[in-house]
């Protein structure tokens, strides 16, 4: 059976990405990352999700992207909240971890190669995203050529590596719509970058969730402190 590396931080996205590739036939492992972030819910809920599409392996890897900041997620930056789209679409946000889709791709790229998988599966769209400059097609494509030169799998082409994005061109709603269809359980995901019980319903990944949901005709399976209007 062919495999892949899964990359799963227990959202909508990454889930839904992972999904797609059990279901193109790969035998999947899941690679999900403490790096740092405000909190481990997301961490938990990527062990629920990985658990219920049945991964042949699941690695949890450990880093600290806090000794160095940057980012409202590894920082002591506030959270942006109540932006409506024009907000977000406006500039890249605090949320925004440097390099970090470098960092994990190349955790990835270093597990496939020991697996002797050719596909790492990321959950990246460049339809409703917030501006990260690591969720566009071209970087994706450039870390592909690259790891192709920088892999004694790929110099010796024993294996062609392959970065699969398969929502990149789909919408949230069109992404949740897919998942749906592949068995997803979205209410064991996580989205909201704050870490309390409750998803606050207030930040950008919040907001873009409910209103994906929303236009579906939906209501978000998960609970949430503020559920705001996001018509």
């Amino acid at each position: 059976m062919k495999r892949a590396v899964c990359l799963l931080s227990g959202g909508l996205d990454s889930s839904t990405a992972t999904a797609i590739a059990i279901s193109k036939g790969f035998e999947a492992y899941g690679m999900t990352f403490r790096y740092g972030q405000r909190h481990e819910k997301e961490i938990t809920s990527a062990f629920a999700v990985g658990k219920s599409l049945g991964l042949k392996d699941h690695v949890l890897v450990d880093f600290d992207l806090r000794k160095w900041g940057g980012s409202s997620l590894t920082d002591d930056i506030p959270v942006p909240t109540d932006r409506d789209a024009d907000e977000m679409a406006s500039a890249i946000p605090s949320t925004y971890v440097p390099a970090r889709n470098t960092i994990f791709l190349s955790f990835a790229l270093s597990y496939a190669e020991t697996l002797g998988a050719d596909s790492i599966f990321i959950g990246v769209s460049q339809i409703d995203y917030s501006g990260y400059p690591d969720c566009r097609e071209e970087y994706l494509q450039a870390f592909e050529r690259m790891a192709n030169l920088a892999t004694k799998a790929g110099v010796e082409k024993t294996t062609i590596f392959k970065i699969e994005a398969p929502l990149l061109h789909m919408s949230k709603s069109e992404i949740i719509q897919a998942g749906l269809d592949l068995g997803v359980d979205y209410s064991l995901t996580w989205s909201c970058y704050q870490g309390a019980d409750l998803a606050c319903g207030r930040c950008d990944s919040c907001k873009l969730r409910i209103d994906a949901f929303r236009k579906l005709g939906m209501t978000d399976p998960i609970a949430y402190m503020d559920q705001p209007d996001t018509q």
